[in-house]
């Protein structure tokens, strides 16, 4: 497999995939964005199938079914909000550390003008909920290493999210300005953990990916 498809687990009904940032979760428009996550899995494994994505600049952990039936069942579990994920991210500015997590609950609407990007919208946007800790701050520069839960799963809702809390995530080259992103090479979000139920079993699993940075 080299370096192309990290596998972390496998078997008749699911895998667990490690996405480096800058790939694609799924192909693109285009002849030059076929290259992708789901299509390295289906030359490895034909029966691959996608029940989810992560931002082609995330990195982390990302799962597919293998067969239709695993598939129709990893997607009614995420539909129901039985998967948890979490991310870890760097973000810019000191954010103080809560006692126990933290709630952003911000609608988030396609900017229609600016599309594909994302804005917090009271009035047009769907309900949209993260739950956010502080894990370190850093000094120099200033810098705040966070734990991130999406309890929805709405296009770049991380991202908008520490946007609107004035804390965008470093290296972002759709929401930060120059200097977000001149803080970092590639944008520091990386879905380091995830529990669910086997499709078949329904054994409680859990995986989990170390962020390189």
């Amino acid at each position: 497999m080299g370096a192309e498809l990290a596998v972390l687990y496998e078997d008749d009904a699911l895998l667990v995939l490690d996405k480096p940032s800058g790939l694609l979760s799924v192909p693109g428009r285009g002849a030059d964005k076929q290259d992708c996550m789901s299509a390295r899995a289906q030359r490895v494994y034909p029966d691959a199938l996608v029940v989810h994505r992560l931002d082609m600049a995330t990195s982390g952990l990302m799962v597919m079914a293998r067969g239709a039936a695993a598939q129709r069942t990893l997607n009614d579990a995420f539909a129901r909000r039985e998967v948890r994920k979490r991310y870890l991210a760097v973000a810019d500015g000191e954010i103080t550390a809560q006692p126990e997590w933290a709630v952003i609950d911000l609608p988030i609407a396609l900017d229609w003008n600016r599309r594909p990007l994302r804005i917090v919208d009271q009035d047009t946007g769907k309900p949209s909920v993260t739950r956010w800790s502080v894990l370190a701050n850093n000094k120099n520069p200033c810098t705040t290493r966070l734990a991130l839960e999406p309890v929805t799963g709405r296009s770049h809702q991380l991202r908008v999210h520490l946007q609107a809390l004035g804390h965008s995530i470093l290296g972002d080259a759709l929401y930060g300005d120059a200097r977000i992103q001149a803080m970092a090479n590639r944008l520091l979000l990386h879905a380091s953990s995830i529990e669910l139920q086997h499709p078949i079993s329904g054994q409680a699993m859990r995986f989990v990916s170390e962020a390189s940075f």
